[in-house]
C-alpha cells in the first residue's frame, strides 16, 4: 500500500442486469397477482378446506340437507338453510338426544380421533 487515495476507495462491484426487464415483469406476474383477479374477502375455512355438496329433498320435500367433505374423510352433516325446521311456522321446537336407552347429550366428544363418535351408515335418516 502506498497510501494514495486511489487505493483507499472500495473497489467498485459490477453491477450487471440479472436479466432484461420483460423477464423481471414475468417473475413479477407470476409472484405478485394482480389486485384485481383477488376475491374482496378471502375465503373462509369451509370454502377453502372443504368441498361442498347440497341434497335437495332427501328423503322428503323440503328436507334440504348440505354435507362438508374435508379431504381427509371427514364428512359435516347439517340442515341446509331451506330446510322445513327453520320456517317461521312449525319450525324447531325441541331437540331430544335421548336414543332408546342412552342418552346422548352428555357425551363429551374430544381427543384426535373422537373415538366416542357415532359412525353414519348409509341407511340413517338425518333430519
Amino acid at each position: 500500500m502506498t497510501g494514495e487515495p486511489a487505493d483507499l476507495e472500495p473497489p467498485t462491484l459490477d453491477k450487471t442486469p440479472l436479466r432484461e426487464s420483460a423477464v423481471d415483469e414475468e417473475t413479477r406476474a407470476l409472484i405478485v397477482p394482480d389486485a384485481a383477479d383477488l376475491p374482496p374477502l378471502p375465503l373462509s375455512a369451509v370454502q377453502a378446506n372443504f368441498t361442498r355438496f347440497y341434497v335437495a329433498d332427501f328423503p322428503n320435500p323440503g328436507h334440504d340437507q348440505y354435507v362438508y367433505r374435508h379431504p381427509n374423510g371427514l364428512c359435516v352433516v347439517g340442515l341446509a338453510p331451506a330446510h322445513v325446521a327453520f320456517k317461521e311456522e312449525g319450525g324447531i321446537t325441541a331437540v331430544d338426544f335421548n336414543v332408546g336407552k342412552s342418552d346422548r347429550s352428555d357425551r363429551k366428544v374430544t381427543g384426535k380421533r373422537k373415538r366416542v363418535t357415532r359412525f353414519l351408515k348409509s341407511c340413517f335418516l338425518i333430519g
